[in-house]
């Protein structure tokens, strides 16, 4: 099939979705928004369907584990439903008689969503959920392993639209074989593309002509100080690295770990089940064999993570992660990458001052913008560490994996995708949510004059540096 072809089917597609947004949006009331949106959260969250899901993404991506792709699917579904319950999407959202501005919220049209394999059936659905609360259309484009889990994904929504009345179009996907080529006519097509994946995605997203909201880079670090509760910070981080077996990019690639706690906190990870590796040259060579991350390594079990990085017997039965000693930072040093495996990098810092400077190190090669955890009893030090680093989040005792994209128990907003502002090359500095999905039309009305004497606004300035 040439691009020509290519670009006709996905043209029909859109075509088809933006007529049946048009209707969506006609005559619309915040209701209908909302129940389009819980169809699709429940399409997900239905406990059947829920593990359906998730057995098929593992058995078809080979990527991350059953049991936490429930989790995922569940807790990531029902946090976002929570956030956007009771937000106004349509009609008047704000009327301010002082400025003599009434906004109305108006839909974007037809967002294309490019979502990666990692999370084939958690990120469509976050997506389909955002773009429908807000009116909008929604196309899909997953990668290509994920295309099963996305199919089965929309017959599920089919399902519970049928029992609304609502039209099918409004959420379709690129049909099956995935190419770059249709990718490319979708993000050219529609009104506005949401991307979540690999950075040659994002680039050809941000570059299509279509207003683009991309991610960037996960390469999460983590500083555990001496102030730290040492048995907390060890359970929380490997429960975090362990998760989906490190699918996430929010996982913990690298702990920094001052020299006076650093032989206790490696005996806490120990107890945790983490298991201190001095090799380093020998992980290198089997978990990049080729110059390229090793596929029998990426996100699978432990068992099948040790056997492939030849470390059976030389760690202990129980163990659920590596921690590999290192102190190199940069491309000739992989470790201080991200790893997408059960693989984490340790590194010893003489005192806190030097493990900001290592975790700097790490940000400016890889994953500025997304996140650093750190594990302290000085909160002055978290501030501090956000006021420094380039970092738009600073993760405070907590698993980096749970609480990075929205937790129950923090106030960030539910998200698979994570904005890494200037530092990671994106327009925004947010976790990916309904704000994105969502544009609005303002009435301007004339108001009495609010026009100020230049002494009002210079005075200071002239008393301080003269006219």
């Amino acid at each position: 099939m040439d691009a020509s072809e290519d670009y006709a089917i996905v043209g029909s597609i859109i075509t088809h979705a933006r007529a049946a947004q048009g209707r969506f949006e006609t005559g619309a009331t915040q209701a209908r928004y909302d129940q389009a949106a819980l169809a699709a959260g429940w399409a997900i969250m239905e406990p059947a369907r829920n593990r359906a899901l998730a057995e098929l993404a593992v058995k078809t991506t080979g990527l991350g584990n059953v049991p936490d792709k429930i989790t995922k699917n569940h807790r990531k579904t029902l946090g976002l439903l929570r956030d956007i319950k009771d937000i106004k999407t349509q009609g008047i959202i704000s009327d301010d008689p002082a400025t003599g501005i009434t906004e109305i919220a108006r839909p974007i049209g037809v967002v294309g969503a490019v979502v990666p394999s990692t999370n084939p059936a958690a990120t469509p659905a976050n997506n389909i959920i955002n773009a429908l609360k807000c009116g909008n259309a929604v196309v899909v484009a997953p990668s290509p392993k994920g295309v099963a889990s996305c199919e089965m994904l929309l017959d599920y929504i089919y399902v519970e639209f049928d029992k609304l009345g609502l039209e099918r179009d409004l959420v379709q996907m690129i049909p099956a074989p995935g190419s770059k080529a249709k990718t490319q006519a979708m993000m050219e097509l529609c009104d506005r593309v949401i991307c979540t994946g690999s950075q040659n995605n994002v680039e050809r997203a941000q570059t299509c002509g279509t207003p683009a909201v991309a991610v960037g880079v996960g390469n999460v670090t983590v500083i555990v100080d001496e102030t730290a509760n040492l048995a907390q910070a060890a359970q929380k981080i490997t429960a975090s690295k362990t998760f989906d077996n490190a699918t996430s990019c929010s996982s913990e690639n690298s702990m920094i770990v001052v020299d006076a706690i650093y032989d206790d906190f490696v005996e806490a990870l120990a107890a945790e089940g983490g298991a201190l590796v001095k090799d380093e040259a020998a992980i290198v060579a089997k978990l990049w064999p080729d110059g390229h991350l090793n596929r029998s390594v990426i996100a699978q079990d432990a068992d099948a993570m040790i056997d492939a990085l030849e470390m059976r017997g030389q760690v202990p039965d129980d163990t659920k992660f590596l921690v590999v000693e290192t102190d190199g930072i940069g491309a000739e040093h992989p470790l201080s990458g991200e790893k997408l495996s059960r693989v984490a990098a340790l590194y010893r810092a003489p005192d806190y001052k030097g493990a900001l400077a290592i975790a700097e190190r790490i940000l400016t090669y890889q994953g500025g913008g997304h996140s650093i955890g750190i594990h302290t009893a000085d909160d002055a030090r978290a501030v501090a560490l956000g006021a420094a680093m380039p970092t738009c989040r600073v993760i405070v005792n907590q698993a980096h994996t749970f609480a990075t994209g929205g937790s129950f128990s923090n106030g960030m907003s539910f998200s698979l995708s994570m904005g890494c502002g200037s530092w990671g090359g994106n327009s925004i500095d947010d976790n990916l949510h309904w704000k994105h999905f969502i544009q609005s039309t303002k009435i301007i009305r004339e108001i009495p004059t609010k026009e100020p004497a230049l002494k009002d606004v210079f005075g200071g300035y002239w008393t301080e540096a003269g006219k």
